[in-house]
C-alpha cells in the first residue's frame, strides 16, 4: 500500500466512525484501528487529528484537478471542478455532515478550515485556468469560497441520487459570481460612466435658461 493508498484508508476510517459517534470521538488511533492500519505508519503521517481533515481537502482537490477541464468558458470550468470536490464528500457524506454539526462548537477547527477551503479554491481557479495570486487573485479566492460555501449549504440539504440541488444552487452562485466585477473571467469591474458636465455659467449680464 502506497502512501496515497494509506491516506485514503485512514481518512475514510476517520469519517466512518465520525459518521456512527461524532467527530468528537475521532482519533488518528482509532480511525487506524478501524483500518486495520499499522499505528506507527499513522503516527508518521498523521500527527494529530487536524492532520485528517487537511489531507482530506488534498484528496478532494486532486482528484478535481486529476480531470481538470481545459477548454470552455470559466464558469463552466469551475462547475466541473466544484462537483468533483462533491463527488468526494459525497463518499463520505454521513461524516462530512456530522464535522459540519461539530463546527458552530469548535471555532478553532472553523477557522482551520476555512483557511484550507480558501486555499483550495486557489487550486480550482488555477485549475480552470484563472489567475489566484496577487491582489485580485485574493479577491477571486474569496469570491469562490463564498461560492463553495453556497452549494456546501445546499449539499448539505441535497437527497437526490444525482446531486441535482447542488448542481443547481452552484450553478446560480457562479452566475452570480459571473456577474460581480467580472471576477471569474478576470476582467476589471467596468468604469462607472463620469457625470454630466456641469452647465456653462453665464455672464453675470445674461440670465441663465429656466430648468425645464
Amino acid at each position: 500500500m502506497d502512501d496515497a493508498e494509506f491516506d485514503r484508508a485512514l481518512v475514510g476510517a476517520a469519517f466512518a466512525l465520525a459518521a456512527e459517534s461524532g467527530w468528537r470521538t475521532v482519533s488518528v488511533a482509532g480511525a487506524a484501528r478501524r483500518a486495520d492500519l499499522p499505528l506507527d505508519r499513522a503516527r508518521a503521517r498523521f500527527p494529530a487529528r487536524m492532520a485528517l481533515l487537511l489531507r482530506f481537502g488534498r484528496i478532494a482537490d486532486q482528484a478535481a484537478l486529476s480531470l481538470a477541464p481545459r477548454e470552455g468558458p470559466h464558469r463552466d470550468r469551475l462547475f466541473d471542478l466544484l462537483m468533483r470536490r462533491f463527488d468526494v464528500l459525497q463518499a463520505h457524506r454521513g461524516g462530512v455532515l456530522t464535522l459540519m454539526r461539530a463546527l458552530p462548537a469548535d471555532p478553532c477547527l472553523a477557522a482551520l478550515l476555512a483557511a484550507a477551503n480558501l486555499r483550495s479554491m486557489g487550486w480550482m481557479l488555477e485549475g480552470a485556468g484563472i489567475a489566484a495570486h496577487g491582489p485580485r487573485g485574493r479577491l477571486r479566492r474569496k469570491g469562490l469560497l463564498a461560492v463553495w460555501l453556497m452549494a456546501l449549504r445546499a449539499w448539505r440539504d441535497d437527497t437526490s441520487e444525482d446531486l441535482s440541488g447542488t448542481m443547481a444552487a452552484l450553478d446560480r452562485a457562479l452566475g452570480q459570481a459571473e456577474r460581480l466585477d467580472g471576477w471569474l473571467a478576470g476582467r476589471r469591474a467596468a468604469s462607472p460612466e463620469p457625470p454630466p458636465a456641469p452647465p456653462p455659467v453665464a455672464p453675470p449680464d445674461q440670465p441663465t435658461a429656466p430648468p425645464l
